[in-house]
């Protein structure tokens, strides 16, 4: 199967961020991992307390950008745990390492990055989740119904994705699984490994 193009025309205005599936859950997962309250986080947003308690329950979902903005303020660029990012980093799999709530890229082997056919630092606090096969946001709504989000530890999720090609990287076919690790300040974060370039 050959990798699908995808990229916005030149000239065209940029597309508004996409939401995520189980936008509540994991919001919720989230503050509750880094010990914050809803009020706490309502206030952190300027939002009230109720809006929280929406979003949270699936009552109200916020418009993708807002979602990035959400995720954003619960702080998406993390510079802890340097230790987890050097095993990812120095790996010789082919890895990555998101942060799970908002799929920021925290850190990638260069398997990885000979597989995204990009350096290793590019993509480092850039969401993965814009370029998103079918079949991993397939993967990712059905995260839900398997209970991942209300699960402290889940069962590895393992799935095949096609390929595809975006101006910024390239996705190979093959085989993903996806393992909740967390940070030291309790951010889930989800290692992602799959095929991807042998060594040579």
């Amino acid at each position: 199967m050959s990798p699908n193009r995808q990229s916005d025309p030149p000239g065209r205005a940029p597309v508004t961020a996409l939401g995520y599936p189980a936008f509540g859950r994991r919001l919720k997962r989230l503050r509750r991992s880094v010990g914050l309250k809803q009020a706490a986080l309502a206030d952190l947003l300027r939002v009230d307390q109720t809006t929280i308690s929406r979003w949270e329950n699936g009552v109200q979902v916020p418009s993708g950008d807002l979602q990035q903005a959400v995720f954003q303020a619960l702080g998406s660029a993390r510079f802890g745990d340097s230790a987890l990012k050097r095993l990812v980093m120095n790996s010789a799999d082919c890895v990555h390492l998101v942060e799970e709530a908002s799929h920021v890229c925290l850190a990638y082997s260069a398997r990885r990055a000979q597989d995204w056919d990009t350096s290793q630092r590019a993509l480092l606090g850039v969401s993965l989740w814009q370029f998103a096969t079918d079949e991993i946001r397939q993967a990712e709504a059905e995260l839900l119904d398997e209970g991942w989000w209300d699960l402290q530890s889940p069962t590895p999720k393992a799935f095949l994705t096609s390929g595809a090609v975006h101006d910024e990287i390239r996705i190979s076919a093959g085989q993903i699984m996806w393992e909740r690790l967390y940070l030291s300040d309790g951010t889930p974060v989800r290692l992602v490994s799959g095929s991807g370039p042998r060594p040579a």
